[in-house]
């Protein structure tokens, strides 16, 4: 029994370590050059239009750097996602903050509807609950700033970052945005069944291009459970 407990503590506490991060050096580089360079033209630009007496940049843009250079494929990182998304949340932050006087009641409604919204609007982006919170947390300077808020910092800062995105994503080989497909992808080659994809396969593939916003087990889970599905779709159709 206590050799039960000590075997179930240490897998627990193994699963506190991450796996390492599908990702070449290069994509790695790209990234990390990509967020910086797009924070400081967005700043620079920002402040160049908006000037020394207005609030010309909000660190939430941070975070939304990481997801459009780092995982630019991922449906969080689009540019409609980073438009729509922090504008919604801003919108929702700002009226929220002139709504509720009790701040932590205010963060509380306005993250559960900003994140409502951004569903709604199929622009959900994790930084925008940052942004909602900056609307209620940011200090006097924010709310004086009232609804022009939504327009700048929050739209300036968001459409400049996504142009940006799309630059440098595209001169780095990187299809940026991802569009979506025509039609479905019709099968080719072998059949489903013919080889079996093994997690180091999955691996090696993963390392050769851009960071996927999803471990390589639960890819790999993903692809066996679409393999049986397959598999009873034709055992039904024969």
């Amino acid at each position: 029994m206590k050799n039960s407990l000590v075997t179930r503590f240490k897998i627990g506490c193994a699963r506190l370590w991450p796996h390492p991060l599908a990702m070449g050096k290069k994509e790695i580089l790209l990234s990390s050059i990509g967020a910086g360079l797009g924070l400081m033209i967005t700043g620079w630009i920002s402040h160049f239009v908006l000037g020394e007496v207005n609030l010309w940049f909000i660190a939430p843009m941070g975070a939304s750097a990481v997801l459009l250079f780092g995982v630019p494929n991922s449906p969080l990182a689009q540019p409609w996602s980073i438009v729509g998304g922090n504008m919604s949340a801003a919108l929702v932050g700002v009226s929220t903050s002139l709504l509720i006087a009790d701040p932590g009641l205010a963060c509380g409604v306005a993250a559960a509807v900003a994140i409502g919204l951004m569903f709604k609007l199929r622009c959900l982006h994790p930084p925008g609950g940052a942004v909602a919170l900056t609307a209620i947390l940011g200090g006097p300077g924010i709310h004086q700033l009232g609804y022009s808020f939504v327009l700048y910092p929050v739209l300036l800062n968001s459409v400049l970052l996504a142009v940006l995105a799309i630059i440098f994503n595209n001169l780095a080989g990187r299809r940026y945005p991802h569009q979506l497909a025509p039609a479905e992808a019709k099968p080719t080659g072998l059949p489903i069944d013919a080889v079996s994809i093994t997690r180091a396969d999955l691996h090696e593939v993963l390392m050769q291009g851009e960071l996927f916003d999803i471990d390589e087990d639960d890819l790999q889970e993903i692809l066996q459970r679409a393999e049986q599905v397959a598999h009873r779709r034709q055992n039904g159709a024969a």
